[in-house]
């Protein structure tokens, strides 16, 4: 299962690192013919279409450098956004008591049945009336509150929080609020940054509705530009040398999560979901 999965990583970054010219002449190898840094520093922008043309590219031009750039503002604000309306979100299940809670918190567990695409109209009208088509607050802003799920795993660690601890601070006059912000949040490094991590993963390879609301250039994310990309072939067949060696630049922040943080993620889930 591990070869399964690895297989195709491996077949990505030997096609990124493979002259376009002896591409397909070697295509059967396991090994490239002839390396090279090439294709990185076509889509990069280092080269004209002129210039990648007589490589073997395509020709075509798409600024993977803005892309880049616009994939991490809005990963960043989704995971900002998201995790710490989560976590507001989950301890005021966790602790506290109002008209309605259980059935809140139902609905919320419910939305996770729901499918994205039946979620997609009524988020495009609000954004096309609230005039944020082609902006990035448009494309962040159906993220930007909470998460069912994330408000589930954060809320059964909360419920593990010892209550001693927050009774003694209300004790002495401290808020609900104060009591998050100081005790609980400290408390809970490990499963913030796990919902953190997740959030971002999601974040940095959606596709489908970055797509739709900031088609654009100025506004494109990885996953768009890649997209864009792959469109764009004037010789009449995909640059695959190029598209794989943008799809490495695309993979290599969630290999690298996973490879820090992959075990502290497995451990908090387990944690979490015990109780």
């Amino acid at each position: 299962m591990l070869a399964l999965t690895v297989a195709p990583l491996l077949v990505m970054l030997k096609t990124a690192v493979e002259h376009p010219q002896a591409l397909y002449a070697h295509a059967a190898d396991w090994w490239p013919s002839d390396p090279t840094w090439v294709n990185f520093v076509r889509v990069a922008g280092g080269l004209d279409a002129e210039q990648s043309l007589a490589l073997g590219g395509s020709g075509a031009e798409v600024n993977f450098v803005r892309a880049l750039l616009n994939s991490v503002v809005f990963t960043a604000l989704v995971v900002l956004l998201q995790t710490t309306n989560s976590a507001m979100a989950a301890y005021a299940f966790a602790r506290l008591e109002f008209p309605g809670r259980r059935l809140i918190f139902g609905a919320f567990i419910g939305s996770m049945m729901l499918p994205g695409v039946v979620l997609f109209i009524p988020n495009f009208i609000l954004i096309r009336d609230l005039g944020w088509l082609g902006t990035m607050g448009g494309m962040v802003a159906p993220f930007a509150l909470m998460s069912g799920f994330s408000i589930f795993f954060l809320r059964q660690f909360f419920l593990s929080v010892p209550r001693d601890l927050e009774e003694a601070a209300l004790l002495d006059g401290a808020s609900h609020f104060y009591i998050f912000r100081r005790i609980v949040l400290p408390l809970s490094t490990t499963p913030l940054a796990t919902i953190a991590m997740l959030t971002g993963i999601g974040a940095w390879n959606e596709f489908f509705w970055p797509f739709v609301v900031s088609p654009g250039e100025d506004m494109q994310v990885l996953p768009v530009a890649l997209q864009a990309f792959k469109s764009q072939t004037p010789q009449g067949q995909i640059d695959w040398s190029g598209l794989m060696a943008a799809s490495a630049i695309t993979v290599l922040p969630t290999l690298l999560l996973l490879l820090a943080f992959g075990r502290r993620v497995v451990e908090s889930v387990q944690f979490s979901g015990g109780r």
